[in-house]
């Protein structure tokens, strides 16, 4: 693990962070605070609107299901500069996979770590996460991405998603029908229950970041390597956003299509919900891509960027620390007085708290790497 690096890159392209840090900026309590303003704000719409910012309780899609699987695409833009490029320049094999194992070790580590592996109860522990599921799903994704072309990527991302759809479709959990669905009977929540120990998350019957639904979850990170090959490689810049734009509504097109036998679901990671959230990946940057690097408009992403220098050091500290603490410090002494709009001062001052952090990181040019 890098621990500390001082070495500012070259040649960055700035919308990558601002996206990252824009993607991260939501479960660093922006959605605590948006979910505060629009209950505060108290009509019809705004509570229709705060719904977004929460998963459905199964089947279906809200702005927040973007989240997870958007980091995921992100890691993956990296991939052509971090592994291809140090290859086609002669770095050593055996360097990268050191390097890859290196990093999939740590990643895994901090996710138990963030699920509470100091408590040292080993029978109620969460051993699968989100930090998990980066490690996992960055492991395979580079693997492919060191050992096959361009074309062999593209082969492995649809692969993998029609194999997944196939084994659901054809296998049924023992005691329930094939192409089972629901939370009780699918495939995937019988495979968490028989080979994941510890505890599950987010439903009953299986976990939100099992077994099997990490298979689906490293194309998006190849879908995220097809956008990095755009976006590093040569060719003009309106090129680069014609090819992102046509990627992100072919995706999408194509998830709705296949919704209809397939449904979206973040639960299952099902095929139609990688290739909706890849869709909408590919517009988002798109979309930063435009203002930020091709229009030079970055002032306004500033704060974004600051999160996305340093997303894994963000997520894992308030994962171990209370940031409402050191806000708490602050407004005790008179935030009782703002009456219901208490809640939306305080989210909002957890979020200056932990921003403030990481600008300290930022000024003293810490950046804290896996």
């Amino acid at each position: 693990m890098k621990d500390v690096t001082t070495e500012t890159q070259t040649q960055r392209i700035v919308s990558i962070d601002a996206l990252r840090g824009f993607d991260m900026f939501w479960i660093t309590s922006g959605d605590a605070f948006f979910v505060a303003l629009l209950t505060f704000i108290n009509t019809p719409f705004c509570h229709r609107l705060a719904t977004q910012l929460d998963h459905p309780a199964w089947a279906g899609f809200r702005f927040y299901d973007i989240i997870f699987p958007l980091f995921l695409f992100i890691m993956g833009i990296a991939m052509p500069l971090s592994i291809t490029r140090r290859l086609e320049r002669g770095d050593s094999r055996k360097k990268l996979y050191y390097h890859i194992i290196r990093r999939t070790l740590l990643l895994f580590l901090l996710g138990l770590i963030y699920n509470g592996l100091f408590n040292l109860d080993f029978a109620g522990q969460r051993y699968s996460g989100v930090l998990q599921r980066f490690a996992v799903t960055y492991f395979f994704a580079s693997l492919i991405v060191m050992n096959f072309k361009n074309k062999g990527q593209l082969i492995w991302a649809g692969s993998i998603l029609i194999i997944y759809w196939l084994v659901l479709l054809l296998v049924p959990a023992p005691g329930f029908h094939v192409y089972d669905l629901t939370p009780q009977g699918n495939l995937c929540g019988y495979i968490d229950r028989q080979f994941l120990p510890g505890s599950f998350c987010c439903y009953t019957y299986g976990d939100n970041e099992g077994i099997l639904t990490m298979f689906p979850a490293i194309t998006n990170v190849l879908f995220g390597v097809l956008a990095g090959r755009w976006l590093l490689g040569a060719g003009s810049n309106m090129k680069k956003i014609r090819n992102l734009l046509i990627a992100g509504i072919s995706f999408i097109v194509t998830a709705l299509l296949w919704s209809l036998v397939f449904p979206v679901n973040k639960y299952l990671w099902t095929g139609s919900y990688v290739m909706l959230t890849a869709g909408i990946s590919f517009l988002l940057l798109c979309t930063f891509f435009w203002i930020i690097d091709v229009k030079g408009y970055k002032k306004w992403a500033f704060p974004f960027i600051v999160i996305g220098l340093n997303p894994i050091t963000i997520y894992v500290v308030q994962g171990i620390f209370d940031f409402g603490i050191i806000a708490n410090i602050f407004i005790h002494g008179f935030a009782d007085s703002l009456g219901s709009f208490k809640p939306v001062f305080y989210a909002f001052c957890v979020i200056l708290v932990k921003w403030s952090f990481l600008y300290f990181l930022y000024r003293k040019k810490i950046f804290l790497k896996v």
